[in-house]
Parts: structure tokens; C-alpha cells; sequence
């Protein structure tokens, strides 16, 4: 199989908080528009997954995220109108807790703003999720899923430096 035609799915963290019966999610322009998504974003070479979702979170709500389980591994297909890609994300999600928002720290470019919204009102405007794994991954959270931190392993290797022959 030629290297181009190899599948590459986008890995992405996700960020699950709930606080007083809302979570927390960002509103975000995208190719389709204004769009709702859990704080999350893409994992980077070097980093753990753990160590992405709290640089997601903060990057993107300006709160200092606390992870406390896992929630779990997702993976949803879905084309992209606006630009007419196929594409397939693996989510992994934690949730925890954040604190108050950090003064004068801005929200990542593109993020509009944070809300808190009840697992209700997130359902009722699935239409506005960037992406179906969104709604999912509240649900599952508010059914009690919970999985030690421990379950995705980051071994070492991932902080060191890529050497070539």
C-alpha cells in the first residue's frame, strides 16, 4: 500500500466537566461555522494524552484542568461540508474539574466563548455540534462512566527526541 493511501485518523483529547448538572463546552468557529464542542483538540508528537487534554482545556476555557478518570476511547466518521473532507477522529476523553477562569488569559484563537450548558440543552442543538462524539461523550459521563487515568498508558519513549541514522 502506497504511503498516501495509508488511513491516518485525527487523534484528539477531549475535556468532560460538569459542574452543578451543566458541562462545560466551547463555542468555535469552524469551516461549517459557529460550532459547540467539549474543550478538545488534537494530540501532538511528544505529548501524552493526558498531558494534551490539559493543555486543551486551558488553551481553550482559560481554566486550569484537573483530570480524574477516563472516560473513554471514541471514534466517529462524518464529512466535513464545507470543505468536503472524509473524516475520521479517535477521541480519547477524560473528565475532571477546572477552576475559575484565569484573569486576563485570552481563549484560543478561534474559540468565541465558554457556556455551561445541561446535558438537555446539549442535545437539543446537536445540529451545532462540531462533532457527533459531542454529545456522546456527555452522556456517557452523566450514565457514570468512569475509568482509571492509568488506562491509557504514555510510556517514556514519547519525551524523548527522534534521532535518525
Amino acid at each position: 500500500m502506497a504511503d498516501a493511501d495509508r488511513f491516518r485518523p485525527s487523534v484528539t483529547v477531549a475535556a468532560v466537566v460538569e459542574q452543578g448538572g451543566r458541562y462545560l463546552l466551547v463555542e468555535e468557529e469552524t469551516a461549517e461555522g459557529l460550532m459547540l464542542n467539549n474543550p478538545a483538540g488534537h494530540l501532538e508528537q511528544g505529548e501524552s494524552p493526558l498531558d494534551a487534554v490539559v493543555r486543551e482545556a486551558l488553551e481553550e476555557t482559560a481554566r486550569q484542568f484537573v483530570p480524574e478518570a477516563f472516560l473513554g476511547v471514541y471514534q466517529a466518521r462524518f464529512l466535513r461540508p464545507a470543505l468536503q473532507q472524509d473524516v475520521t477522529y479517535v477521541r480519547l476523553a477524560y473528565s475532571g474539574s477546572v477552576g475559575e477562569q484565569i484573569a486576563g488569559r485570552a481563549l484560543d484563537a478561534g474559540i468565541h466563548r465558554t457556556l455551561w450548558l445541561t446535558p438537555a440543552e446539549i442535545a437539543a442543538c446537536a445540529e451545532r455540534h462540531r462533532s457527533p462524539l459531542v454529545l456522546q461523550c456527555v452522556q456517557d459521563h452523566a450514565a457514570g462512566r468512569r475509568l482509571p487515568l492509568d488506562t491509557v498508558l504514555a510510556h517514556p519513549s514519547l519525551a524523548q527526541p527522534w534521532v535518525k541514522n
